[in-house]
């Protein structure tokens, strides 16, 4: 039996991320990227378009597993392995199971089971493939991604995509196209930024100028992770500078593999990309315990989809960059939940909405909602008419704006309440 340490696979009301860094990948020292097992099934195609949609800051996008599906899988540059976190795929495919592995990460309950399976013929529509790909495969499903995106989601895919592709992703029309890496030239024109990024093990950082205070500004070495539905977040165990913001919100940062992870939301100033500076960015600084236990290279943070949305996004792993051009998002502001609790979307359909934690001293604590209450109706609009992504976005929406919930009780009473959205970072 072997252990794997995987950390940072955080699932909340602010943010998901997760990096699962195991034995079967480990490496370390900056390395060129290694060719990817994806292929285009036709040898002359230089690129490939294919939709995704965009829930939550996550890349969702349809799999054929042994030409079973579709399957949906989250795209995520955080991860070593890819990952399947459902295990009824592996039920349901047949999929031979080899070496059983502990997997320990952020939090603060037992280990998990998870099994390597290989071998798994991987298919994206009718023109890319991998016909043989090696997937760990947890034995239960702790993350509910599920009702956390609020459509069924069974895993997750990693480096294995990006090796093999310069990936481009365009936020606004919910597009992906798999560029040819060999053959792919770089767009031109002044509105592209270039970054370098730093390959170590199967994972791409990048180094980049961030103001931490008024009259600090410090070369911060992050994880460049799209599936992380955050912003930003630092770790400031990684360097004594990194210090807490005065103006902060303790809060859940979500869960992890092993339990729940808390910390802090608050603000930096600004991160420059390039030539583009993001001014008043939300952050997110989890607790030195809860990301304490991990096996992957020093750095202090890691850059999520909440900013890179807001960006033409391409990933070039063969030639080492990152390149980015801004979109009509780019001027949104940051914004956290101005409501104040974490919900889980239930039901085959998944337009369900259970309250599952109520943030003491916030807006919707105040207007008396209670963990376990399920939400049945938002603005006089039954609450199924609403997809957990909408959802979501209204509780972003507007600092002061009234929303009036009713909410079924756990023994089955009906109660009325006006809940005030409250900017508190």
């Amino acid at each position: 039996m072997l252990t794997v340490r995987a950390m940072r696979l955080y699932m909340g009301r602010v943010w998901v991320a997760w990096s699962v860094l195991c034995v079967l990948t480990m490496g370390s020292g900056r390395v060129e990227a290694q060719p990817g097992p994806f292929r285009f099934v036709k040898p002359t195609v230089r690129h490939v378009r294919m939709p995704f949609l965009l829930q939550r800051n996550l890349i969702v996008m349809e799999v054929w597993l042994n030409s079973r599906g579709p399957y949906n899988f989250l795209l995520d540059t955080g991860i070593g392995t890819s990952l399947i976190t459902d295990p009824n795929v592996g039920q349901e495919l047949n999929l031979s199971l080899h070496g059983r592995f502990l997997v320990a990460g952020a939090g603060e309950e037992r280990p998990l089971e998870a099994f390597q399976t290989r071998g798994v013929s991987v298919r994206f529509g009718k023109e890319i493939e991998a016909p043989e790909l090696s997937f760990l495969i947890l034995s239960e499903d702790v993350l509910d991604l599920s009702g956390y995106v609020g459509m069924p989601v069974h895993g997750l895919l990693g480096s294995d995509v990006f090796r093999s592709f310069a990936v481009e992703i365009d936020p606004e029309q919910q597009l992906l196209t798999f560029h040819q890496p060999e053959r792919y030239k770089a767009p031109a024109g002044k509105r592209w930024a270039r970054l370098p990024l730093d390959m170590e093990g199967r994972k791409s950082y990048l180094t980049l100028p961030v103001q931490v205070s008024s009259s600090l500004t410090l070369p911060l070495k992050l994880v460049l992770d799209t599936g992380a539905g955050h912003a930003l977040s630092l770790e400031t165990t990684s360097d004594a500078r990194l210090v807490l913001p005065e103006n902060r919100l303790r809060t859940s940062l979500g869960r992890g593999l092993s339990g729940n992870i808390n910390g802090y939301l608050g603000r930096v100033p600004a991160l420059q990309l390039g030539r583009y500076r993001l001014p008043a960015l939300l952050t997110s600084f989890p607790d030195a315990a809860d990301v304490a236990q991990r096996t992957d290279a020093p750095r202090n943070g890691n850059l999520g989809f909440e900013l890179l949305k807001r960006f033409r996004v391409v990933i070039d792993y063969t030639h080492n960059r990152l390149l980015l051009r801004p979109n009509a998002l780019f001027k949104e502001p940051f914004e956290h939940d101005m409501c104040g609790f974490d919900m889980l979307a239930l039901g085959p359909t998944y337009r369900r909405f259970k309250v599952m934690r109520i943030e003491p001293g916030g807006p919707a604590a105040q207007a008396g909602m209670k963990p376990g209450d399920e939400i049945v109706s938002i603005n006089l609009m039954p609450a199924e008419f609403f997809s957990l992504h909408q959802f979501s976005r209204l509780l972003h929406s507007a600092d002061g704006r009234q929303l009036l919930f009713v909410v079924r009780r756990p023994d089955g009473e009906l109660y009325t309440t006006t809940v005030r959205l409250r900017r508190q970072i």
